[in-house]
């Protein structure tokens, strides 16, 4: 969702989510504009990147400068590459002062909370770099905002686990249980959705030989350390027929200290809930002059 008429899954487009932050922070108006800024000030802005890291939300940016009712809005800089020299005009808008302070928080929230996704998500693709594990998000992404935060994830070198519910199918222990044991929860995951990839959550070895027997695409090894992550790659190798088996994907107990460790583990895929639900703010300013 980086564009004006992408569309989440739920059919929210991004002139709608920057819709409901800009109610959210202007209400009825800008009391404190509308008694200082005198009537038909033109002013220029500088949106100004203060750390080093990974620009992405120029698109959400853009939309609060549009709704707001500023006229003219110029990308600076190409989202998605790191940039070390700090700090740096990354956007330049002119037109309307009392539009431009009316747009200044929700855009600069947007752009500060999604570039900080893109910045860490870096950072972790950097750590594993050369082991051949790839990098994913989770579900733990801040309601109404999945679609921006994994596009985020995206602009950063890692990539989208499943988006939802609704695309994939992640079979877990509370799953199990219902179903009356794992092969019944693989069979009718097949049954029901033939085209969907399954993921099956294994806390152990056992669990591990138990789901290697289902013909599962992909196991999610759940909070294991690095020895038993490397016992369950070679488990997975061992009991592979043909090829090289499901997929595996480490989670749980993942940091920038962690992670290359654990993919050094031979694991293909390594899932992080941190990328969307703790990612620390990149540090912007907006800087505004008369004209």
């Amino acid at each position: 969702m980086t564009t004006a008429d992408s569309r989440s899954p739920a059919g929210e487009s991004l002139t709608e989510v920057v819709s409901r932050a800009l109610a959210e922070d202007v209400g009825d108006g800008d009391v404190t504009s509308l008694a200082t800024v005198p009537e038909g000030t033109a002013a220029r802005a500088r949106i100004v990147q203060k750390q080093p890291g990974v620009v992405f939300g120029l698109a959400a940016v853009e939309e609060a400068m549009r709704q707001s009712g500023v006229e003219h809005v110029d990308r600076l800089v190409v989202e998605g590459q790191w940039r070390e020299d700090v700090p740096a005009e990354v956007l330049l808008a002119t037109g309307s002062a009392a539009a431009l302070l009316a747009a200044e928080r929700t855009a600069l929230n947007f752009l500060g909370h999604l570039s900080g996704i893109a910045t860490l998500t870096a950072r972790f693709v950097e750590a594993i770099a050369g082991t051949g594990a790839q990098l994913l998000d989770t579900r733990k992404t801040t309601p109404g905002l999945r679609g921006l935060e994994k596009a985020a994830v995206v602009a950063g070198g890692g990539r989208n686990h499943r988006k939802g519910l609704y695309d994939a199918i992640l079979i877990k222990e509370n799953h199990i249980a219902l179903a009356g044991g794992l092969a019944k929860a693989v069979q009718a995951a097949r049954s029901t959705g033939p085209d969907l990839a399954v993921e099956v959550e294994c806390r152990n070895l056992d669990e591990v030989s138990t789901a290697l027997e289902t013909g599962a695409d992909l196991l999610l090894l759940d909070n294991m350390d690095t020895k038993t992550l490397r016992q369950a790659v070679r488990l997975r190798d061992e009991n592979s027929i043909s090829g090289r088996g499901p997929s595996l994907e480490a989670s749980g107990g993942v940091d920038l200290e962690t992670g290359r460790e654990i993919a050094e583990t031979g694991v293909d895929l390594i899932s992080v809930g941190a990328l969307t639900h703790s990612a620390p703010n990149l540090d912007f300013s907006l800087l505004l002059e008369p004209i």
